[in-house]
């Protein structure tokens, strides 16, 4: 069974920690970290015994050698190796994945740390070309797993078991569609080291059998619909007129400066509803897009660009924005990055929603993009035409929005 390694505090500890204070290798990556030499101990059982006992080594590769003695042997009487009068070079997370990978010729698994193994997989889905937005999400996840890590006290991935990813999985405040993405993405973390083998047995992995068998399933619920219900156009009317109640903002980037206005909203939200864009990508619209008044939507994988329609006072305006603001009239402020453009206007609009009364279902900004599709399928735009300014395929727009398809309708 894999141990724990930590750092044991000595009395008087030239780092400045208390008396049997527990540290572990992730804690001295830190920036102002103060280096000690106090002992580095390992916990856990072997071969049906309980203990904490004192590697006598105070460098973490020296002791990583150590204990993979003792769990080869499967007994704490393992002969640990003697200290070597060569310096260590390096106590990076890197570095011991390498010594930890060759130093134990007898080991069936090459053995790697679990910052080393994050790495590589945020580096190798980075490589891949995902969008930023999916790329920000395994980063999120990956530091969520390293911080559980170090509240283990783990080192090695080899730790992690099935009881582990167990609590792991419910510590997460999230809805229960959001949940059953997240354990998506924990699987394929497991997965992808399981495919290098640097774990005998995914212990995500619900096929598994034995000891680390796992049982996760996503939550009640997560397999539900997403709502796809669009304003009506009372409720459109509605928030239209509350945004000339929102407060004025004044905002600065250093450089210049400006003031938010509820025409401002305004104008965003009819980008939404002409559009059926996200709020992130109109947050972010650059006026390229705009072809006269066609707005361009996106590249089809298969060749040819999407475009939709907008009139031509929502037009101007754009073009007046960009003349007054730049090539991307919604950006204004100290900060350029998605999620803080994308946070901005979805509190703006929040605040409308609360000016504009009650709604019969949750109000959100992306219920914008099912009134774009609403109102074409009341014009007789075909399902067909629909699905493809939504990027999604026929069937779907028909089973999200058949009260509104023409030929769902009775005769």
């Amino acid at each position: 069974m894999a141990l724990n390694i930590y750092r044991r505090h000595a009395s008087h500890c030239p780092g400045g920690r208390a008396l049997h204070e527990m540290t572990y290798q992730a804690d001295e990556h830190r920036r102002n970290w103060k280096k000690c030499p106090c002992p580095i101990y390992a916990s856990g059982t072997l071969n049906g015994q309980f203990k904490r006992k004192n590697t006598e080594r105070t460098t973490w590769p020296e002791a990583e050698t150590v204990v993979s003695d003792w769990e080869r042997a499967g007994s704490w009487n393992g002969n640990p190796h003697p200290i070597e009068s060569t310096p260590v070079a390096s106590t990076s997370f890197a570095q011991s994945a390498t010594d930890s990978a060759t130093a134990p010729s007898g080991s069936a698994l090459p053995r790697i740390t679990i910052a080393e193994a994050i790495k590589t997989y945020l580096a190798v889905r980075a490589g891949s070309g995902i969008v930023s937005a999916t790329l920000r999400k395994h980063r999120t996840f990956a530091k969520q797993l390293e911080e559980f890590a170090v509240a283990r006290g783990y080192l090695m991935l080899e730790q992690f078991t099935s009881s582990d990813i167990d609590m792991f999985f419910a510590g997460w405040k999230l809805g229960a569609r959001t949940k059953a993405k997240r354990l998506g993405t924990l699987r394929g973390f497991f997965r992808f080291c399981a495919k290098r083998k640097w774990v005998a047995v995914d212990p995500t992995d619900p096929k598994s059998v034995g000891p680390v068998s796992s049982d996760l399933k996503p939550p009640i619920g997560a397999n539900r619909s997403a709502n796809k219900i669009p304003f009506t156009d009372e409720e459109l009317q509605r928030i239209i007129q509350a945004c000339d109640q929102v407060e004025p903002i004044s905002w600065t980037n250093g450089k210049t400066g400006g003031v938010w206005t509820g025409n401002d909203v305004k104008d965003f939200i009819w980008v939404l509803v002409y559009t059926g864009l996200r709020i992130s990508d109109v947050g972010l619209f650059n006026i390229n897009r705009l072809k006269g008044n066609e707005v361009f939507l996106r590249a089809k994988k298969n060749g040819g660009d999407v475009f939709t329609w907008i009139p031509d006072w929502l037009r101007d305006r754009l073009q007046e924005l960009a003349k007054e603001r730049g090539p991307r009239p919604f950006v204004a402020g100290r900060s350029d990055r998605l999620e803080t453009v994308t946070d901005l206007w979805r509190r703006k609009i929040n605040r409308v929603f609360e000016l504009a009364g009650k709604f019969e279902e949750p109000p959100t900004p992306h219920r914008f993009r099912h009134t774009f599709a609403r109102i074409l399928l009341q014009k007789g735009v075909p399902v067909a035409d629909v699905a493809d300014l939504l990027g999604d395929d026929e069937e779907t727009v028909r089973d999200h929005y058949a009260r509104w398809v023409p030929e769902s309708r009775p005769v």
